[in-house]
């Protein structure tokens, strides 16, 4: 079957922020944004991408734009499924304010049980994420074979969801994996099993400097967060 690239849109207005984005009109790359979707042609040259699905949110859009004006007719689409959570009346808030809410213990650890008001639940967002990545690896393999690899440009949540369930983990542990922006993750779904590939990979170390904590100790920042300073 297919090999899936999930590319995590470049870091945006709201990640500098701080603010939960989820589906809020407006929100955009920032400057270093911008320099890491411009980045991405050469970070994938030589892969043969077959075709490209983005979330239809423009940080998502945004960073696919330097890919496809450097390879002209690379197909194209948008996919809801694969949008970001919707946060519902979290949406649009300071991170740092929604550490006091009593559902961000769920969230950190619990998350099949935590809905957000006014959204949706975890569980949802993961299960329609799967359910368009295997109707996409379906007509990716039969429009362009079996070996072929295609794109996904979506959010922080979205991806860890999908790695987690590559990988056969419970989504109580999804918030033990980390997507920086605009980071490449690949798995190469077969037949029998899926196999993670490349996890995060952004080639820049300082991610890993240490850093100063934004929520306390082994705390997941929801959405993803703004990558390394």
């Amino acid at each position: 079957m297919a090999t899936l690239i999930l590319v995590r849109h470049g870091r945006s207005t709201a990640n500098t922020a701080g603010i939960l984005a989820g589906w809020t009109p407006g929100v955009s790359l920032d400057e270093r944004g911008a320099a890491q979707a411009a980045a991405l042609p050469a970070r994938l040259a030589g892969v043969p991408v077959a075709a490209a699905v983005s979330s239809p949110l423009d940080r998502c859009l945004e960073t696919l734009q330097p890919l496809l004006a450097a390879r002209p007719g690379l197909p194209l689409h948008t996919d809801e499924r694969i949008g970001e959570c919707h946060y519902g009346d979290w949406s649009g808030r300071k991170l740092a304010e929604l550490t006091d809410e009593p559902l961000m213990d769920v969230v950190q650890a619990h998350p099949s049980a935590a809905a957000f008001p006014g959204g949706e639940s975890m569980r949802a967002m993961q299960t329609r994420a799967v359910a368009a990545v295997r109707e996409w690896n379906a007509r990716v393999e039969a429009e362009h074979g079996e070996d072929a690899v295609y794109l996904m440009c979506s959010h922080g949540d979205i991806i860890k969801s999908l790695v987690a369930d590559a990988l056969g983990m419970h989504l109580d542990l999804f918030q033990r994996i980390h997507v920086d922006p605009c980071s490449v993750t690949a798995i190469r779904y077969t037949r029998l099993r899926p196999f993670l590939v490349r996890l995060g990979d952004t080639g820049d170390f300082g991610a890993l400097m240490p850093r100063e904590e934004t929520g306390g100790g082994g705390t997941a920042e929801v959405g993803g967060g703004a990558g390394a300073p």
